[in-house]
């Protein structure tokens, strides 16, 4: 299996002495065409890797955040086909960047799992987040997927073990998602001296790059957390900037203040390790 485009951004940014920035964005929130336009503003404004949320019924693992973009975007009429779409779409202007498509196993088994692989590869997508899907239950899916050099991208948490990091890591390429705490997106952050062997421990038994996620919602912590792993997943807080676009009763407006966020976080992870050498 391999996910080369993902592999050469990581290697890019370690080769800057930087962590990745790695972005959420929830597809068809508000709608299809608004969230392509955020979705190019994410790259254009310093997203290494984006993660392109499948809207789905039941988001079990997502907190209130994404709950509520999955909700607008199949209000808006989203599924998992408009989410490869949207990629699709994407991936005819941008050659460059990594997209994950991040969701849930029913929507994935419905349409079928040679159809979904075939149609992620054609769309541009580089490797898949099945949440909900644990490494005993994922082996058709990685058989379709590894057809195609699709990434199956795997979760660990504070409580894997050493034993169960090393079944997470079988079968594993792009990199290790580390969930920052026990619970669900959006969550606060754990502790930093937990976080730290939780990645090394991740990133010695996988040998893939490391991006921690979950709970980080400021530039401050982003910063941080880009001290300890190869990358740093960031999602609710720009959801929640279509959140206050819909609610402003501006909707396009999303895109500016995504840009916004996106730049600035970007920002703190780039410098992160600069900084922390010069105090």
């Amino acid at each position: 299996m391999t996910a080369e485009r993902i592999s050469a951004k990581f290697e890019a940014c370690r080769s800057e002495g930087r962590a990745a920035f790695v972005a959420y964005l929830m597809a068809g929130d508000p709608d299809l065409d608004t969230s392509f336009e955020c979705l190019k503003a994410l790259a254009a404004s310093g997203a290494d890797i984006i993660e392109l949320g499948a809207p789905f019924t039941d988001p079990m693992a997502d907190g209130p955040a994404i709950q509520r973009a999955a909700q607008r975007s199949l209000a808006a009429g989203g599924s998992l086909s408009s989410t490869l779409d949207v990629a699709a779409r994407f991936r005819l202007e941008d050659k460059v960047t990594p997209l994950i498509v991040m969701g849930y196993a029913n929507p994935i088994f419905s349409m079928g799992l040679t159809n979904f692989a075939e149609r992620a590869a054609a769309a541009g997508v580089d490797g898949v987040i099945t949440v909900d899907l644990p490494p005993e239950e994922d082996a058709s899916l990685r058989e379709a997927l590894a057809a195609h050099g699709l990434a199956v991208i795997r979760l660990a948490t504070p409580t894997t073990t050493e034993a169960r990091m090393k079944r997470v890591s079988d079968g594993a390429a792009g990199f290790v998602y580390y969930v920052s705490v026990a619970g669900v997106t959006g969550a606060a952050v754990g502790a930093e001296e937990d976080i730290r062997e939780g990645v090394e421990r991740a990133r010695r038994l996988s040998g893939l790059p490391v991006a921690v996620g979950f709970g980080v919602r400021t530039g401050e912590q982003a910063a941080r957390f880009a001290c300890l792993a190869d990358g740093v997943v960031v999602g609710s807080a720009l959801v929640e900037e279509v959140r206050a676009a819909v609610e402003d009763g501006a909707p396009k407006s999303a895109v500016k203040r995504i840009t916004v966020v996106a730049q600035s976080l970007s920002n703190a992870i780039s410098s992160a390790r600069i900084v922390r050498s010069m105090t």
